[in-house]
């Protein structure tokens, strides 16, 4: 399997949570790992987006020490590995990991060493890192150390730039210059856009350059851009569970998944994030199985597109 979308720091395990904020002497809001493991996901009621991006706290706090992020990507790695996933692209901000000083640079070294240790451990296993741009106020300096951090490693485990965060409250609109800079560099890059913001969102993204779209399910929103979707063979990076915890659609709304490969939009099959939504590659597949009736062959072709699509 290819698995185009997982975050890093929504995908670590709980005991590893729980040892480093021990070794940090960082206070945890629970008495064991298996305490901690639901404070570390996305809860039942979750309301939305914004909600969902709170379980990212705790797994940041300890993610401030390039051992750590060295740790967290290897066993990233090695979970991808055992379910399945042959080619991996893993995702994270490096900007939000330097409260402690380090530099980006720094920090995605100490990734690319992870990738490396997980890799070395896992045969058979491929993986890359897309370095994430963040939405928020006041932190365009941030953004670009990121694409350039992006482009002095593209092809040397990082392999693309994204643009990740709150959608619904910084337009994806706003951020043109920044992609026209990763143009600049030629550094590839995809975007979240259609999740929390609709058809509009993915429509900027594609005018800026995206190659692909995370999640991108809110183009169902807008025949004609599912049409160009089609014509241009974008893949969308779609992430059932996680749309279904985030209430991407109204309640009692059906996930237009389906409607959208039928009509032969290049869906793409992640899990966002495994530990906050709860997931594995195996538990998506058996969800548009069991839930959307896609066969093994269909699943099959998702998997193709992910193939073609990869940043590699």
């Amino acid at each position: 399997m290819n698995e185009l979308h997982v975050h890093l720091d929504g995908s670590l395990r709980p005991s590893t949570v729980w040892e480093l904020a021990h070794a940090q002497k960082l206070a945890l809001p629970a008495d064991s790992p298996g305490e901690l493991e639901p404070l570390l996901q996305a809860p039942p009621d979750c309301r939305d987006l914004n909600q969902y991006l709170g379980c990212f706290d705790l797994p940041l706090a300890v993610l401030q020490e390039p051992d750590s992020l060295t740790r967290a990507v290897r066993e990233l790695a090695e979970d991808m590995c055992a379910d399945g996933v042959r080619y991996g692209e893993i995702r994270f901000a490096p900007q939000l990991h330097a409260s402690r000083g380090f530099t980006q640079t720094e920090i995605t070294e100490a990734a690319l060493h992870g990738l490396r240790e997980g890799t070395a451990r896992c045969p058979g296993f491929q993986g890359r890192l897309i370095l994430c741009c963040m939405r928020g106020k006041d932190n365009r300096k941030e953004n670009e150390e990121t694409l350039l951090t992006a482009a002095r490693f593209l092809g040397s485990g990082v392999c693309a730039a994204d643009l990740a965060g709150a959608e619904a409250l910084y337009p994806t609109s706003a951020y043109e210059e920044l992609f026209a800079m990763a143009r600049r560099l030629s550094v590839p890059f995809t975007i979240h856009a259609g999740e929390a913001a609709g058809a509009d969102s993915i429509a900027d993204a594609l005018r800026f350059g995206a190659r692909r779209i995370g999640h991108g399910v809110r183009a169902i929103e807008d025949p004609a851009l599912c049409a160009f979707l089609v014509r241009q063979r974008i893949p969308l990076e779609v992430c059932v569970t996680s749309n279904l915890q985030t209430r991407v659609f109204p309640d009692g709304a059906v996930h237009p998944v389906r409607k959208l490969f039928d009509m032969g939009v290049r869906v793409t099959v992640s899990t966002d994030n495994r530990t906050v939504s709860h997931t594995t590659m195996r538990q998506e597949r058996q969800l548009l199985a069991e839930r959307f009736g896609f066969t093994q062959k269909e699943l099959d072709i998702m998997n193709e597109y992910a193939r073609e699509g990869r940043f590699l």
